[in-house]
């Protein structure tokens, strides 16, 4: 049996030797070149390494599995840390589209143009047959189209970052069906359409950025359901409706920005008294009613912003007894009465009360 495990060892550690001595796989090779083709770097010179048959070694951005010599990452970063883009003093810039030659290396776990500012043109339709893909990002660039349709066969995906372009079209369905993901970015690109209702079923979620876009519809009761999520970032879209108070129950949820929406209704006391809860904007929007008054010693806001709605009644007492008030910002609503003394309120500025109906005391003037 011992020497039965030797001999496997001794097999692996040189299948692992010839791989590195005959270089990557040539259809790895190919595919790299074809990819290197439609993209356009001039000014550091990043693809000049990209030449000699073993793409494996001091390829830049390139690295393969040592047993196999099959290429597993593929990662361009337009903001780096580099030595070469220190020495440059400059942030990368890149021109040209994503070629589809990148499919044709099945064994791609990463993935990763991101950051350089000009590629254009759509995401090819084939990286969703890239079955061992885990991280996908493109972030900060000029792609357009929309996200491909089948984007829920890479079910192994954990990062997806397509942020910062200029992608139209829906949130597809199928996005729905990649439940290793565990961040999730889409903000700052033209998607319309609603949020899909199922949403929820991301339960590895933990980081979850739709900002910035053209989305409508309401806010889908399921999201409640992602016990792992710690971020939502809904803002500047054109969602309508109430939130959904499931929303404060969630265990984990820490930031929760919906500011710039067309949200409506009561703000849910659930949100409000949330111990977890330490970043909460619901700005420039629509909510009418009071201010739940259930704030106490568990209450810890770095940031709470609620101005730029329709609220009336009083500044309620209650946020005096916050353990932390950071950042408060009650302007432009329809309060009044006097401001409660002492913490948090006597380290804010009247900019924090200012465009209410009757509001007084300090740091306005005295009622």
């Amino acid at each position: 049996m011992a020497r039965h495990s030797f001999l496997l060892l001794a097999a692996a550690i040189i299948a692992a030797a010839v791989a590195v001595a005959t270089g990557c796989s040539p259809s790895d090779r190919e595919a790299l070149l074809g990819f290197r083709q439609a993209l356009n770097e001039p000014y550091l010179g990043l693809f000049n390494s990209w030449t000699g048959s073993n793409c494996c070694v001091n390829w830049y951005g390139v690295s393969c599995d040592a047993a196999t010599g099959r290429v597993t990452d593929v990662n361009l970063r337009g903001e780096s840390e580099d030595p070469i883009f220190e020495k440059s003093g400059r942030s990368g810039y890149m021109t040209g589209k994503l070629s589809p030659a990148i499919c044709g290396i099945d064994t791609l776990t990463t993935l990763v143009v991101a950051d350089w500012k000009d590629i254009a043109g759509e995401i090819p339709a084939c990286i969703t047959g890239l079955s061992s893909l885990r991280i996908l990002d493109l972030i900060g660039n000029k792609l357009s189209g929309e996200i491909p349709g089948d984007i829920g066969r890479l079910n192994r995906l954990t990062v997806l970052n397509l942020a910062d372009n200029a992608l139209t079209g829906k949130i597809p369905p199928s996005i729905t069906q990649l439940t290793s993901l565990k961040h999730l970015d889409l903000s700052s690109n033209l998607l319309a359409g609603e949020i899909p209702k199922n949403f929820g079923n991301l339960a590895m979620l933990s980081r979850a950025m739709l900002n910035r876009n053209q989305l409508t519809g309401s806010i889908p009761v399921s999201i409640s359901k992602i016990y792992r999520l710690a971020d939502l970032d809904l803002s500047v879209n054109r969602l309508t409706g109430s939130v959904p108070f499931e929303l404060g129950k969630m265990p984990v949820l820490s930031v929760l920005n919906l500011d710039s929406n067309s949200l409506k209704g009561l703000i849910p006391e659930s949100l409000l008294s949330n111990g977890g809860m330490g970043i909460l904007n619901l700005s420039r929007n629509g909510f009418e009613g009071s201010i739940p008054d259930v704030f106490g010693s568990h209450s810890y806001f770095m940031a709470l912003d609620l101005s730029y709605n329709n609220l009336k009644g009083r500044v309620p007492e209650s946020l005096a007894s916050a353990k932390y008030i950071g950042h408060l910002d009650l302007s432009h609503n329809h309060l009044c009465g006097s401001i409660p003394v002492g913490e948090p309120f006597d380290h804010l500025e009247a900019s924090s009360f200012g465009f209410n109906d009757c509001l007084c005391g300090n740091p306005l003037k005295t009622c």
